[in-house]
Formats: C-alpha cells, sequence, structure tokens
C-alpha cells in the first residue's frame, strides 16, 4: 500500500482501487488517509465511488504491519468489491487540526525536560504526561514558551535514519512507554531544527506558526512522578 501522507500531508484526497474489502474495513492500493497511532487518532472522510455513492469512512487502523491501513466504514455499508476505483477524501479541517496539535506537543516535548510517559492528541487538545518528580510546572511560564516558538514560525522537517543510527542515540528517543518502529532498516524522525528531534510517524504542519496561539490548560498529578499538561488551542 502506497501510504500517501507520508511524503505530503497536505494530500487532501487521492485515486485508489480497492484491494480487499470484509467485516474490519477496506484495504486500498494507496491512500491519504492516517491510521491511528503514535497518540494521533486516525482519519475519517469519504469514499466516493464511480456511481456517485459514498461511503462514510469513521476510522482509520493499522493493519497487521506499519504499511497496513484499513478503512473502517460506518455499520451497515455495503463493502465494494475488490478492483473498484474510489476516490478518497479526508476530513481535512479535522485533520489539519490533528497536525496542528501534533506538532504542537512536539514543541511541548522543548519547553518540558523530561521523559514523556503517555500522551494524546485530540481535536482541539492534546496532553502529555512527563516523568517528573517533585518538579513544579508554572503554566503561565509554558504557555508563553510555547507562543514564542510558534511565533518564530519554525520550519518543520520529516526525514529517515537507519535502525543503527537511532540505536547509536538513544537519547533521541523521548517516550518511555512506546518504542519507535524499527526493524525496516530505518525510522522517521521530526526536526524542528534547533527546537526538537525525535522519531515520529505522525502528519504535522510545515512550520510551527501554522499551529496558531495556545494555551496550557490543567497541570495535573497524575501519581508520585506524572505530570499531564493539558494543551488547547486559544482561539
Amino acid at each position: 500500500m502506497d501510504l500517501l501522507f507520508r511524503d505530503d500531508p497536505y494530500l487532501k484526497s487521492c485515486e485508489a482501487t480497492v484491494v480487499s474489502a470484509g467485516p474490519e474495513g477496506l484495504r486500498l492500493d494507496r491512500t491519504v488517509f492516517y491510521p491511528m497511532g503514535g497518540g494521533q487518532p486516525g482519519d475519517t472522510g469519504r469514499l466516493e465511488l464511480a456511481d456517485g455513492s459514498v461511503l462514510k469512512v469513521v476510522d482509520t487502523r493499522k493493519g497487521e504491519t506499519h504499511e497496513d491501513v484499513v478503512h473502517v466504514l460506518e455499520d451497515g455499508a455495503a463493502l465494494p468489491a475488490p478492483g473498484t476505483a474510489v476516490t478518497a477524501e479526508i476530513d481535512w479541517e479535522r485533520r489539519h487540526r490533528l497536525m496542528r496539535m501534533h506538532t504542537c506537543l512536539h514543541l511541548l516535548c522543548s519547553v518540558i525536560t523530561g521523559d514523556v510517559t503517555g500522551g494524546q492528541i485530540g481535536d482541539g487538545k492534546g496532553r502529555l504526561d512527563f516523568n517528573l518528580p517533585d518538579t513544579q510546572l508554572d503554566k503561565e511560564a509554558i504557555t508563553a514558551a510555547l507562543n514564542r516558538l510558534v511565533e518564530e514560525n519554525h520550519a518543520v522537517t520529516p526525514r529517515w535514519i537507519s535502525d543503527a543510527d537511532l540505536a547509536a542515540q538513544p537519547d533521541l528517543v523521548r517516550t518511555m512507554s512506546v518504542k519507535p518502529p524499527s526493524g525496516s532498516g530505518q525510522v522517521r524522525l521530526l526536526d524542528i531544527p534547533g527546537v526538537d528531534l525525535q522519531p515520529c510517524g505522525g502528519t504535522h504542519v510545515a512550520r510551527t506558526g501554522e499551529i496558531g496561539r495556545v494555551r496550557v490548560g490543567k497541570i495535573e498529578n497524575k501519581g508520585r512522578q506524572n505530570r499531564r499538561v493539558n494543551i488547547l488551542f486559544d482561539q
């Protein structure tokens, strides 16, 4: 399967062919739909057939491998036969909000020094959990630091390194609970030069200025060492 979102997260649609269809969903030969992973929800959207009929995609999930994407249809949808041509179109407004928030959480990693123990990207909000025993976090200071990085409009660039190079630089991995996928020979990094560099397979905006203003919501204690920082769009 050709995962078009890896090379261009701004692609909103593509022409594709149904490869298989079953109770779990549809597999296409190529897709712009991002499957749930790395804390980022799967895309929603639609598949339009040649006769004008539309199938609603309510979720996108990984299949048996990281290259296998399953498009989950709404209950009761009629499954098209393998070989059927479709136009696959994501809910772009939702995707763009997720891209903005995902990139913002990378900025948060640069502002707070500590291993990440968990996280979640939502529509208009997001959070990261940090391993920070005996640390007091200043909500206003974090908000100001994030908005400064947004306003500086840093470039956001994905790139690839080899499994061996990543193994030689273990400090690149900030997440304690989830390890980046390896074994295929290369790992995708997200690089915000001078700000943040770490493995990530998600979709992101091209420059930090696209995120827009944000603010820190609650900072919660989740256990003796865990600090949860919630982020919201400030608009």
